[in-house]
């Protein structure tokens, strides 16, 4: 029985899903864009957001042309003796992966080119109340959320349905991964290079409020929002998204013996991940309808509304295509309901996973306000005491983590566990709509400020802004934990492929075998090098931009007294190039290492490898993530009128914390996501060229048997 013309249920919910992000793009750029100097601001934003991405897509053109023509020759087929197959070329594969990098490209600067706008008009539905300016600033958000899943789901429905072979889906998944890695790096190094070079010279040294127009790194910092947390945080879910419903297809395809039934049920588990992902798709948009219709005056109370009722009707949708599947497939009906129960575990231990952020970063829970209290004793006690919590945050996530894998490996083996992975990501559509909503929000707050508001506007924007940093705290949890459980089923289908197309070559991940230990701790390694490598970027950039903060104030004091404007293109130019050139480096490292270690090390030292960057890779973006965003909150705590409030000496104590934590949490810790699906792809998709050498067991590993 042919199970592919389900995939039509899925192209509709993509379609409509498509067809939603426009018209929400539509109708929130309809609103009053404000007062002619929030127009003049937010056109800022809006061309160093444009400024930036053009010349980030002309270099991420060249690196996808680079990879296309190596997936066309480098993973070169081999016969069951690991001999090169004369002319095969990969061009299926390399068409995918062009498709994965236009679709994450397309919906990532769909997404921010709505975010760009949607602020100033955000900051003026404020001045008509709460929930006028939360429809606008989640709408603008949603718009993201929507064009994400949508996009991602009919790539993969379509790509199967004309070449039905999961090893055709890996392209699409890697070409994601590539803009993804991009996306996020870029974007992170770009934010954070404004937003320390803002905070260390304006409010530190001249005291000047937040977004205050006299800083001439406020817009570049507002840019920077749109390029990390819209299109980084966008590509980087967008990307675990598909890699998730990926590993789940490898898995069906490869276990041969794992299906009581007939045969032809293997296609129906093939596309169940697809079908599941569906109905998120579905569920998502029901809760964002729910959102719209509600009336609340509390944002976050509306945000996590949503969540919980997008959670509880995908429950229930999955429930009835589960239902549909258990009867058109004969023998493994009760097979279909195990999984579905793996796809339940994992979303509830994403959910969990998210909350545990907010505990550990919300300026309401006692961590945070531990932090905040540290900074009455100095700034080297408030860095002690966000590295602490950091550390600490990392436990519950692990825990939540184990026991979805445990739960899910019990009831349907290493397949449940890449479902598990699906269920977690399944309503990725609300998660990045909450996500997107936290910059617009903040934008709106800078605008309301520069626009001169009033006093009571900005309290309404704070208010927004307020909800923003929470989702993006729960969304940053949710975006690692998914990341890590989707680059464990990436695992396990990437040394069943070894297994099926080296059945000769013993592939064992065994400790005692030297090749396999160097390859582990090799893998320990890598995401510490890679976060310190963006650290640094982030540290390089942010020493220009206080130089030529400075270098403004001093040459021309009229900018502090606001009788003449700031250079903010000289600001915008720093983080942009910096950030360009800084991502460069880390990119390559992220694909080339995998490759070499299989080369020199063989399959087993690389599965090695990539199990030891995973379980590193897990606590450094934890503790990163939630020990920044906790630094962050304490200082807005403080900011708040707490413990002495603003201009104390806690709050530059504060201050320093939060500049520590900026590229922790939104350039480092977040991007640490993206590294390990792109190793874990980059091994799978070119395995075939890995095999070559010695045996598979690679160029040095005959030696160190």
């Amino acid at each position: 029985m042919d199970y592919l013309y389900l995939l039509i249920i899925v192209l509709i919910a993509g379609i409509i899903s498509i067809i939603l992000a426009l018209y929400f793009a539509r109708m929130v750029l309809k609103e009053d864009p404000g007062n002619e100097k929030m127009v003049e601001v937010s056109g800022y934003i809006a061309e160093g957001a444009k400024t930036f991405v053009k010349v980030q897509y002309k270099v991420l053109a060249i690196f996808v042309l680079v990879l296309s023509a190596a997936l066309l020759f480098l993973p070169s087929m081999v016969d069951q003796n690991l001999r090169l197959i004369p002319g095969a070329l990969n061009w299926e594969q390399m068409v995918a992966y062009i498709v994965g990098s236009a679709a994450s490209m397309g919906a990532g600067y769909l997404g921010m080119e709505v975010g760009v706008k949607a602020n100033t008009r955000a900051a003026q539905a404020c001045t008509k109340g709460l929930k006028k300016g939360f429809d606008v600033s989640f709408f603008g958000g949603a718009v993201m959320g929507l064009a994400v899943v949508g996009a991602a789901l009919i790539g993969i429905s379509v790509i199967y349905w004309v070449l039905p072979d999961p090893n055709v889906i890996l392209g699409f998944s890697f070409g994601a991964s590539s803009v993804a890695l991009f996306a996020k790096c870029g974007g992170g190094i770009y934010t954070k290079t404004a937003d320390v070079g803002a905070d260390l010279v304006g409010k530190a040294e001249y005291d000047l409020p937040e977004d205050d127009p006299r800083n001439p790194a406020s817009i570049a910092d507002n840019v920077g929002d749109n390029v990390g947390d819209i299109a980084g945080m966008g590509s980087d879910l967008f990307d675990s998204y598909v890699a998730s419903i990926l590993a789940a297809m490898l898995l069906a395809a490869i276990l041969s013996s794992f299906f009581a039934g007939t045969g032809e049920n293997r296609q129906a588990f093939i596309i169940l991940p697809i079908l599941l992902s569906g109905m998120g798709l579905f569920a998502s948009l029901v809760s964002i309808f729910y959102i719209k219709k509600k009336k609340t005056e509390d944002p976050g109370k509306s945000l996590n509304n949503g969540t919980y009722m997008a959670t509880g009707i995908f429950i229930v949708f999955a429930g009835l295509i589960s239902l549909i599947v258990s009867l058109i497939v004969k023998g493994d009906e009760l097979l279909v309901w195990k999984v579905y129960a793996c796809t339940i575990a994992g979303l509830a231990s994403g959910i969990l996973i998210g909350f545990i952020g907010n505990y550990y970063t919300n300026d309401e829970k006692k961590p945070t306000r531990k932090v905040a209290e540290a900074a009455q004793e100095g700034h080297a006690v408030v860095i002690l005491s966000g590295f602490s919590y950091g550390l600490i945050s990392v436990a519950p996530p692990a825990i939540g983590i184990a026991v979805a894998m445990a739960v899910a490996y019990w009831l349907a083996g290493v397949y449940g566990v890449a479902m598990a992975a699906v269920g977690m990501l399944s309503i990725v559509g609300t998660i990045v709509t909450n996500d997107a909503y936290g910059p617009i929000c903040d934008n709106a707050r800078g605008i309301a400020e520069q626009g001169d508001l009033g006093e009571e506007v900005i309290r309404t924007a704070d208010k927004l802004d307020s909800a923003g940093n929470t989702a993006k705290a729960i969304t940053k949890g949710f975006a690692i934990g998914a990341a890590n459980l989707t680059v464990l089923a990436l695992l396990f289908s990437f040394s069943q492929e070894v297994q099926a197309e080296a059945p000769a070559l013993a592939y064992v991940m065994d400790l005692q075998n030297v090749s396999v230990l160097i390859g582990a701790f090799i893998g320990v390694i890598v995401p510490a090098i890679f976060a310190a490598l963006l650290t640094l970027s982030v540290q390089r950039n942010a020493g220009k931009m206080v130089r030529e903060i400075r270098r403004q104030f001093e040459e021309n004091p009229k900018i502090l007294t606001g009788d003449e404007a700031a250079d903010f293109n000289k600001c915008i130019a720093i983080a942009t190039k910096g950030a360009l050139k800084e991502l460069i480096f880390p990119s390559i490292l992220s694909i080339l290492t995998p490759l070499v270690i299989g080369m020199l090390f063989g399959a087993a030292a690389l599965g090695a490898f990539l199990a030891g960057s995973i379980l590193s890779g897990f606590v450094f973006a934890i503790f990163m993530s939630n020990a920044g965003g906790s630094w962050d909150n304490a200082k807005k705590y403080i900011e708040d009128g707490n413990l002495g409030g603003k201009g104390t000496e806690t709050h530059k104590a504060a201050i320093t914390g939060d500049t520590v934590g900026d590229p922790f949490k939104d350039t480092a810790g977040p991007s640490i996501n993206t590294l390990l699906v792109v190793m874990s792809l980059t091994a799978t998709i070119f395995l075939g060229f890995i095999l070559l050498f010695g045996g598979g067991m690679g160029l040095l590993g005959e030696f160190l048997l």
